[in-house]
C-alpha cells in the first residue's frame, strides 16, 4: 500500500518557498525593469529624430559617454543600495588624475609609480569617509560634503603651489606614459569603428559588482545595510566594514575615471568634476535605486548611464540647442523615478 500525503485543509496558509512564481512576476520585480523600458523609448525616438544617431561610429561615440558615467554610475549604485551618499565622488576623479599627474612630474618617475600612488591615496580616501561615517554621528551627506568641500579646495591649492597655475605639466614625454594610455585611454578598432577602452573597463565592473550583489555572501550584507542598520547589526552583519567597504569602492572607480582623464588629455584642469557626483546619483535613480537604500542592482545604474550617453548625444546628433540637456535629464530623472515607482508597487501587488 502506499500512502498519499494529505491535502491541504481549506484555508490553509502555503508555504511562500514552495510557491512557483511566473516569469513576468520575476520580471516585475526587477529593479532595473523600468530603466530598460526608458533606454528602450529613448533610443526608438532619437532614431527618428537624428537621422545619424543609428550609425556605427554614433553608437560607439555614445557608448564611450554612457562609460565614462557608468564606471562611476556602477560602484555609486551599490553605495546607494547599501543607504549612502558620495557627495565628493565627483572631485575624487580630479584629485585621482591631478595625484598621478604632479606625483610623477615632480618626483622624475615612471608614471606607473604616479598611478599606484594615485590608486593608494584615492582609496584612503575612500576609507576615510567610511571611517568618517561608521564612527560618527552626521549622515554621509554631511560627511561626504565635507570631504567635497576639502577636495576642492585642495586639487586647487595644491596644484596652483606646484604648477603655478590651475592645471597640471605635461608629462607625455615619460617613460611608461604610452603604456598606461594603453591601458586607461586607448581605442580599439573592431569593423573599422573605434571603441574606446573605457567601455570595457566600464562592462567588467557591470559584472563583478553585479556578481557582488547577487552571489556572494557581501552582496547579501549591502542590501541588508541598506534595508535597515540596526536590523543588519543584529543578525551579525558587519555593518562598519560594508560602508567602508562601498567607500573603497566608489574610491576605485574614481582612481579608473581619474587615470582615463589624465591619460587622454595629458593634463588635468584642477577645476574638473565639480557637480559630477549629482549625474552619478542621477543614472543610479535612473537606473532603480532607492534613495532609502536596501533595493537597486548595477546593471539598472549602467542602463541609467546608457540613457544619459543617448541623451547627450542624441541632442547632438539631432543638432538642438546643447543648452537643453539638463532640462531632458531632469525630465529623464522624474520619468524615471515615477516609472521605477510604478513597477515596484505593481511587483509588491502581485505577491
Amino acid at each position: 500500500m502506499t500512502a498519499t500525503a494529505p491535502a491541504p485543509a481549506p484555508g490553509a496558509k502555503t508555504d511562500e518557498r514552495l510557491v512557483r512564481t511566473s516569469p513576468l512576476k520575476k520580471l516585475m520585480g526587477r529593479p532595473e525593469l523600468g530603466s530598460v523600458v526608458g533606454a528602450i523609448a529613448v533610443f526608438i525616438f532619437f532614431s527618428f529624430v537624428a537621422d545619424s544617431f543609428l550609425q556605427a561610429t554614433s553608437l560607439a561615440t555614445v557608448l564611450y559617454a554612457a562609460s565614462t558615467l557608468g564606471i562611476m554610475a556602477v560602484p555609486v549604485a551599490l553605495l546607494m543600495i547599501g543607504g549612502e551618499f558620495d557627495l565628493s565622488a565627483g572631485v575624487l576623479v580630479t584629485s585621482s588624475a591631478l595625484i598621478s599627474s604632479m606625483f610623477s612630474y615632480q618626483m622624475t618617475a615612471n608614471v606607473w609609480v604616479g598611478v599606484g600612488v594615485s590608486l593608494l591615496v584615492t582609496l584612503a580616501i575612500g576609507v576615510f569617509n567610511g571611517v568618517m561615517l561608521t564612527r560618527t554621528d552626521p549622515p554621509s551627506f554631511i560627511i561626504t560634503l565635507g570631504t567635497f568641500l576639502m577636495l576642492t579646495g585642495m586639487n586647487l591649492g595644491f596644484t596652483k603651489m606646484i604648477s603655478g597655475t590651475v592645471s597640471t605639466k605635461s608629462i607625455s614625454d615619460m617613460e611608461g606614459f604610452s603604456s598606461a594610455k594603453e591601458v586607461f585611454a586607448s581605442t580599439i578598432t573592431i569593423g573599422g569603428v573605434d571603441f574606446k577602452v573605457t567601455i570595457l573597463w566600464w562592462l567588467a565592473l557591470i559584472v563583478v559588482a553585479t556578481w557582488i550583489l547577487l552571489r556572494t555572501r557581501v552582496g547579501n550584507w549591502i542590501f541588508a545595510v541598506g534595508g535597515g542598520e540596526e536590523a543588519a547589526r543584529a543578525v551579525g552583519v558587519p555593518v562598519a566594514k560594508t560602508k567602508i567597504g562601498l567607500y573603497m569602492g566608489v574610491a576605485f572607480g574614481a582612481w579608473i575615471s581619474g587615470q582615463h582623464l589624465l591619460f587622454s588629455y595629458d593634463t588635468v584642469q584642477s577645476g574638473e568634476g565639480v557637480g559630477n557626483e549629482l549625474i552619478y546619483i542621477v543614472a543610479a535613480v535612473i537606473g532603480g535605486c532607492l534613495i532609502t537604500g536596501g533595493y537597486g542592482s548595477a546593471v539598472g545604474a549602467a542602463v541609467g548611464a546608457l540613457i544619459f550617453g543617448m541623451v547627450s548625444k542624441g541632442i547632438v546628433f539631432a543638432e538642438w540647442n546643447s543648452d537643453w540637456f539638463k532640462f531632458f535629464l531632469g525630465v529623464m530623472l522624474l520619468l524615471a523615478t515615477l516609472l521605477n515607482h510604478w513597477v515596484r508597487k505593481r511587483a509588491e501587488a502581485t505577491k
